[in-house]
């Protein structure tokens, strides 16, 4: 399934779940809460459920479950294929053929030559095959992982753009619940605050709820950016000592060759 599809599948799951627990449950029992302080004459308790009931809470807390699901499928990737920094992709190419060494890449599963390990050991592969210039295959691997950096970057934009937009629905919840606030000042002039308190824990609460979604996110999403910049790192090392160091050693030997000749 192609990865924009899967992301509109998984925002529209978060949408249907949360709406779901909203329906059947936090709506229901916040009314109850709401009605019973009502009918005691006094304010809206500070319950989880009281906290959440407003409809920008409910937008907050389907974009967090969104962007859960973008940092850990990410996440996921990239620790499944740690395995291939343990494993010899180049075995067998010390004997000079890196013909046959970038036939055995292309040959790979589709799943492991998508990994961006595979795919700079095959670039950097072939610009030696046509160079035979270990210097430009050196700038090829630079150049690739230069790339997956721009790409990774281009893809967290969505998840900058989630952690960005709770707290503004927050805000709009705050703008909202103060004036509501506000159109009920000459109730509370005469006695009834309660209509003004209520407006008013709108107000903050929607602030409370997105803030604190929005602390734990980017918290994640640093996680993420320290998963990705290890692996560029990783790469780039991988792709010296495996890569570099057998194609500079194939060059001194044909180098030796030609002098004895």
């Amino acid at each position: 399934m192609p990865e924009v599809a899967k992301n509109i599948l998984a925002l529209v799951l978060s949408i249907i779940v949360v709406h779901l627990f909203y329906a059947g449950y936090v709506w229901p029992e916040s009314a109850q809460l709401l009605d019973a302080a009502r009918a005691a004459g006094k304010s809206a308790p500070r319950n989880i459920v009281v906290i959440l009931k407003d409809w920008e809470q409910e937008i907050a807390i389907i974009l967090m479950f969104w962007g859960l699901y973008l940092i850990f499928e990410k996440s996921i990737a990239i620790l499944r294929e740690r395995y291939l920094f343990n494993v010899d992709l180049l075995e067998g190419s010390d004997g000079g053929d890196m013909t046959a060494t970038l036939a055995t890449l292309e040959g790979l599963p589709e799943k492991i030559r998508r990994a961006p390990l595979v795919r700079t050991l095959m670039a950097s592969l072939r610009r030696f095959l046509i160079t035979g210039d270990v210097h430009n295959t050196s700038e090829t691997i630079e150049a690739s992982v230069d790339a997956m950096a721009q790409k990774q970057e281009a893809e967290n934009s969505l998840i900058r753009y989630l952690i960005w937009a709770i707290p503004a629905i927050g805000f709009i919840g705050t703008v909202r619940g103060i004036g509501e606030a506000l159109s009920q000042a000459d109730q509370a002039l005469a006695g009834d605050i309660a209509g003004m308190t209520e407006s008013l824990g709108v107000a903050f609460n929607s602030t409370f709820v997105a803030l604190l979604i929005s602390i734990v996110l980017m918290f994640l999403l640093h996680q993420l950016q320290r998963l990705q910049d290890g692996m560029l790192v990783d790469t780039q090392e991988y792709c010296e000592s495996f890569l570099l160091n057998r194609i500079s050693a194939v060059g001194m030997a044909d180098a030796n060759k030609a002098g004895e000749s």
